[in-house]
């Protein structure tokens, strides 16, 4: 695209005021709680344009708790849940408790720390026990079922929709872990990531995901997860996660190939349209490059 690549691989480098016009920010999981903000607030500290959301946007989608108050408050279906914050009372009273729990960090990815447990005494270790891990606590009903996951980003400034892309398990009652997610797992995924394609579902996942993406909006790129119950047979919003991850393996990646995009041009769109959305490329530059 003829620009000027300046990499870097710590925080560190946006400390001072480095020489440079635009950052993409790609460090979003520094290992410690609400990493995801630092980037963003480093660059608006030093007064430098930068790809994604704002620092308080990206804090918003990190907290799965408020990403489901922002959905609760639209009328997007989400399973009931409870958030036990560090320090506070671990309360049975509070807590949506069903046959199977689901218990993790309220601002991991990928999975990372996520527990099942079948009583409140199961529920109440696990949460004690991520709080020991210095993170918040969700607790959900566990949904059997199949994540279904929605890639958006902005063309002419406007979020626009991917083709959704569904994680299809075997068994819907398996509780998907990080190492799975992550390819660590033994013996090989348990789940084939696939185009998505229930012409019953679609439209209803796609109008509740431009409720959710003018929550977020402007935020360049983002994935939008949902879970469809098996049982009941409706559609939840889970979680959103933007700045996600866009290695060529994943879903992001397979989704823009199924729109048509190689890898190179789903990078240089997002990089294109975020440049023309704060003044710093015209429309007729990009379309030169």
């Amino acid at each position: 695209m003829g620009l000027q690549l300046t990499v870097a691989d710590s925080y560190a480098a946006l400390f001072g005021t480095p020489d440079v016009d635009f950052v993409f920010p790609l460090l979003n999981r520094g290992g410690f709680l609400n990493s995801e903000m630092l980037l963003p607030l480093l660059c608006t500290r030093a007064g430098i344009p930068f790809l994604g959301a704002s620092p308080i946007l990206r804090g918003l989608g990190d907290d799965k708790h408020l990403a489901k108050l922002e959905a609760q408050a639209r009328g997007v279906p989400t399973a009931p849940w409870v958030l036990y914050r560090r320090g506070a009372p671990v309360r049975e009273g509070a807590c949506p408790m069903s046959a199977r729990m689901v218990v993790k960090p309220n601002a991991s990815s990928a999975s990372w720390g996520v527990r099942d447990a079948d009583s409140w005494a199961g529920v109440k270790a696990a949460v004690e026990a991520i709080h020991a891990e210095g993170h918040d606590a969700i607790v959900e009903p566990f949904v059997a079922g199949s994540d279904i996951e929605v890639p958006v980003i902005l063309q002419g400034g406007v979020p626009v929709i991917l083709p959704m892309m569904q994680f299809a398990q075997a068994d819907p009652t398996l509780l998907r872990t990080y190492d799975e997610k992550r390819d660590l797992a033994e013996g090989g995924q348990r789940y084939e990531t696939v185009a998505y394609e229930d012409a019953r579902w679609q439209p209803r996942v796609a109008e509740l995901t431009r409720w959710m993406a003018e929550v977020f909006h402007p935020f360049d790129y983002g994935r939008f997860e949902f879970r469809y119950d098996v049982e009941r047979d409706e559609m939840l919003f889970m979680e959103v996660n933007l700045n996600c991850n866009l290695w060529s393996k994943k879903a992001f990646a397979g989704s823009a190939a199924l729109a048509g995009l190689s890898h190179a041009e789903l990078i240089e769109t997002i990089l294109a349209e975020s440049l023309l959305r704060q003044g710093l490329m015209a429309r007729d530059q990009a379309l030169a490059a």
